[in-house]
């Protein structure tokens, strides 16, 4: 679990009950602004087809869980307290806002996509959730600006005589959001600026602090109560307009995610997170029977809730992440056979997965194996998705 991914948005529009049909817990609800304050963080899982099948062997997980050859990952979920216009300002839960979600690696922008919540988070009719959007951006892209200015000021007040590069300067201050200087001067030369701050104007420092926001804290949209007619239009009109072609649009329906997991606990549906169809096996009144084929007909066009693509798509699509397993291809003495999937960075390496599992192993790395070939990896080779790899250390 060496991940966060953050639920963000304004007041109202269905963080609380993503966070809840994610995880489970019993996070407080409410259509009023602010229900959360603090944030809440639990346990929600990713899917990755399971290794073990293509051994002939059976896993045992020591986190999260299996169950026909699909593997739940343990990660962490965050639903970050209420946004309202203005949080770069301090205006509202603004600075505790800002301050929660620098804790997250991804973020989930929860947009309540039938148009039933203000920019305040109050009831309303025909608001455009556009508007949604773009203020989450703004306030995003105003916070790095703040930042991104402070590190110029930085780079102004140094020594006279003294040799300056603006990236080191502008990493220094922006250490927070997990940058380096070559990340970004990357990002300085891509937009084709000069690497000095006295040729920007304006428009090219909010260019910047835009594209740095975006490299660091990458961000989908989970298009929530996609379960209305309002909704799917608000969806069809947004993902169809240029101006919205930067961002990974996902059709979410928290409500049915959570009635669907309460009804699979009780014993009423038997369904698995995430899939597109569900069986009804107990005696239901007419009204629940109602309300679940409701919801069949919602997650059959749309091939499921969208809660579990949301996380999914936000962990491995726009932050690029990868899931390893450590083992070899056979069971300990013990039984036991991959007990352990861990989400890594997109480009880590067969040492540094050593490291991540134990500062030991990282120490005393010798090689590594490539179970499904057998063939041997050296420390710099970079792992792909679902390799299932075994270290050979002195330690």
């Amino acid at each position: 679990m060496s991940y966060k991914i953050g639920l963000v948005g304004k007041p109202s529009v269905g963080k609380s009950t993503f966070f809840n049909a994610a995880t489970m817990n019993d996070v407080p609800e409410g259509a009023y602004p602010f229900t959360t304050i603090d944030p809440s963080v639990g346990e929600a899982y990713v899917r990755v087809d399971c290794a073990a099948p293509e051994f002939d062997h059976t896993c045992t997980p020591n986190h999260g869980y299996c169950e026909e050859g699909t593997r739940y990952v343990p990660v962490k979920l965050v639903d970050v307290a209420g946004l309202v216009p203005g949080a770069h300002e301090g205006r509202g839960l603004g600075n505790q806002f800002l301050s929660d979600l620098n804790e997250t690696d991804v973020l989930v922008h929860v947009v309540d996509f039938s148009g039933t919540t203000d920019m305040e988070g109050e009831a309303t009719e025909g608001h455009d959730p556009r508007e949604d959007i773009d203020f989450l951006e703004n306030e995003l892209d105003m916070w790095y600006l703040d930042i991104l200015e402070k590190g110029i000021e930085r780079y102004r007040s140094g020594y006279e005589g003294e040799e300056k590069e603006i990236e080191v300067d502008l990493a220094e201050q922006m250490s927070a959001f997990r940058t380096n200087k070559d990340e970004i001067k990357q990002v300085i030369l891509s937009l084709g600026l000069d690497l000095d701050p006295e040729t920007w104007d304006e428009d090219d420092r909010e260019r910047l602090a835009r594209e740095i926001r975006i490299r660091t804290k990458p961000m989908i949209v989970a298009a929530n109560k996609m379960d209305t007619p309002e909704a799917q239009e608000n969806f069809e009109e947004i993902t169809s307009d240029p101006e919205y072609e930067h961002l990974t649009v996902v059709p979410v329906s928290a409500h049915a995610e959570k009635a669907l997991k309460q009804a699979d606990e009780q014993g009423a549906v038997e369904y698995r997170p995430g899939a597109s169809e569900f069986d009804i096996v107990a005696d239901l009144s007419d009204e629940q029977a109602a309300g679940l084929e409701q919801i069949r007909s919602f997650v059959t066009a749309f091939e499921g809730t969208g809660v579990q693509q949301a996380i999914e798509t936000a962990l491995f699509e726009e932050f690029g992440a990868i899931a390893v397993f450590p083992g070899a291809e056979s069971p300990q003495e013990d039984g036991t056979f991959l007990q352990d999937c861990f989400v890594l960075p997109e480009g880590a390496t067969a040492e540094e997965f050593a490291y991540f599992l134990h500062t030991d192993i990282g120490d005393g790395f010798l090689h590594g194996k490539d179970v499904r070939s057998g063939r041997q990896i050296g420390s710099d080779h970079e792992l792909d998705h679902r390799d299932v790899v075994e270290i050979t250390t002195t330690n």
